[in-house]
């Protein structure tokens, strides 16, 4: 019998290279569209029902605030379907406490539509989301009419909300960390009492796709934003969301790993679900891919990845601002590459669910690669043989699944504290050991 792939060692996983990887994964839907369909079904004039929802952390933090500030739903997990309730903007609740945990859309999303109440809210989150900012966001809704106080460090959670809805009128962001903060105002803002006006000044809009995809989840409940560019947008008021029925797409960022598993081991890996015409940026990895020597092929339900022979993928220097999420994914696939990669524009990596750019210094330095690291990127040089080692995850998701790439290298590797791969794809390791090592295209979906 063929040994797993990957295997649990206590709260760790072992990684082992198998060699040239094929399969159909379809992953489970996206986080992101379903943490924006949920803020905007609760908010809607009448019921909702998502489908092929996110079944992870983030999603359930997100569900669980809406719980606490007295929005009905209803989560199927064996059929990743959730019915909600809307309540056309006039939250029930006139006091809650929301425990985001980790979940920093649940944290900035459910914020803006806390103010929308009447009444005292409480947000609070673990450790590590008590360190990253949320002062843009807050005094952007603050000048629309809430009252947010700070319990602990200014500028951060946790958060008190005496909410009296909010007011139209000017908001301004000057060169913002986090676009969420972006998200999360334009979702609220159909239910203020007046037109807003949301701006970005300075160096500009980071991660623009998500917003994109935020505009497409307005539009797609009837909502519309005008004059909608990287700096400005517009919200006529009052618009009420309309319930109905989605379809939540799979995870492209989850699929980031997959297609990068066909590249660094000379495999082909197809994701269903996905194509050219998807809402979510990060189907424009594949391109990235496409730059370092793959193959790729794209149907109207499908991207597909075929990696070059082994000692043939080439480094690339890439901007990838608009697609943060996949650059742990890349800067270990890199670790296959036969030249430097150059990752950059992607400061914003420093505030998310730890310093992503630290870290993948110091995981990638212990394989043996030699890591420039920047204030807004890295460098990597390929080391001529991969060493063993034990990879920390700092309880970040994105690092653990990442890495499982290093361990297809042929490297033993250890990823510590694998379990984090509950925040956005539960089903990972298990999707992983589904791959086969012969040619065969079987279609698996992945457990969700």
């Amino acid at each position: 019998m063929t040994a797993p792939i990957a295997s649990a060692v206590g709260s760790a996983m072992r990684v082992q290279s198998a060699g040239a990887l094929f399969g159909a994964v379809r992953p489970p839907g996206s986080k992101s569209l379903t943490n924006r369909y949920l803020q905007c079904a609760a908010l809607a004039d009448g019921a909702s029902t998502l489908r092929n929802a996110a079944i992870c952390d983030d999603s359930e933090r997100m569900l669980s605030g809406l719980y606490a500030l007295g929005i009905q739903a209803a989560l199927d997990r064996a059929s990743a379907v959730v019915r909600i309730a809307g309540c056309n903007g006039h939250i029930p609740a006139s006091e809650a406490f929301i425990d985001a945990g980790a979940a920093g859309t649940a944290m900035r999303f459910l914020t803006a539509c806390a103010a929308l109440g009447q009444g005292v809210y409480q947000l609070d989150g673990n450790a590590r989301m008590r360190e990253r900012p949320i002062g843009p966001l807050v005094d952007a809704l603050c000048a629309l009419g809430a009252s947010i106080g700070y319990s602990g460090r200014a500028g951060h959670p946790p958060l008190e909300v005496r909410a009296r809805g909010l007011t139209g009128g000017l908001v301004e962001f000057d060169s913002p960390d986090s676009s969420q903060y972006v998200s999360a105002l334009l979702m609220a803002a159909p239910r203020a009492a007046g037109d807003v006006f949301l701006r970005v000044t300075g160096r500009g809009l980071v991660s623009r796709p998500y917003v994109q995809m935020t505009l497409q989840v307005m539009r797609s409940m009837g909502v519309e934003v005008l004059d909608a560019t990287d700096e400005r947008f517009v919200v006529e008021t009052p618009q009420s969301y309309r319930a109905g029925e989605f379809e939540i797409e799979p995870d492209a960022s989850a699929a980031a790993y997959f297609w990068a598993i066909a590249a660094v081991t000379g495999g082909r890996v197809r994701v269903g679900g996905l194509s050219r015409a998807s809402a979510q940026g990060d189907t424009e990895f594949v391109n990235v891919l496409r730059d370092m020597g793959c193959a790729v092929v794209a149907g109207a339900d499908f991207l597909e990845v075929c990696g070059p022979p082994p000692g043939q993928l080439r480094g690339v220097r890439v901007d990838l601002n608009a697609m943060p999420d996949t650059v742990q994914t890349l800067a270990v696939a890199a670790l296959a590459a036969n030249s430097p990669t150059v990752i950059e524009n992607v400061a914003n990596l420093r505030v998310k669910e730890t310093d992503r750019l630290v870290a993948l210094s110091r995981e990638l330095s212990k394989l043996g690669a030699k890591v420039e690291l920047r204030d807004d990127g890295l460098t990597i040089n390929p080391a001529a043989g991969l060493v063993s080692a034990e990879i920390d995850t700092y309880d970040d998701h994105r690092m653990a699944m990442s890495f499982a790439l290093a361990g297809l290298l042929g490297p033993a590797v250890l990823i510590r504290d694998a379990a984090c791969v509950a925040k956005s794809f539960p089903g990972f390791f298990a999707s992983l050991n589904a791959l086969r090592r012969d040619s065969g295209l079987e279609t698996q979906h992945t457990d969700r």
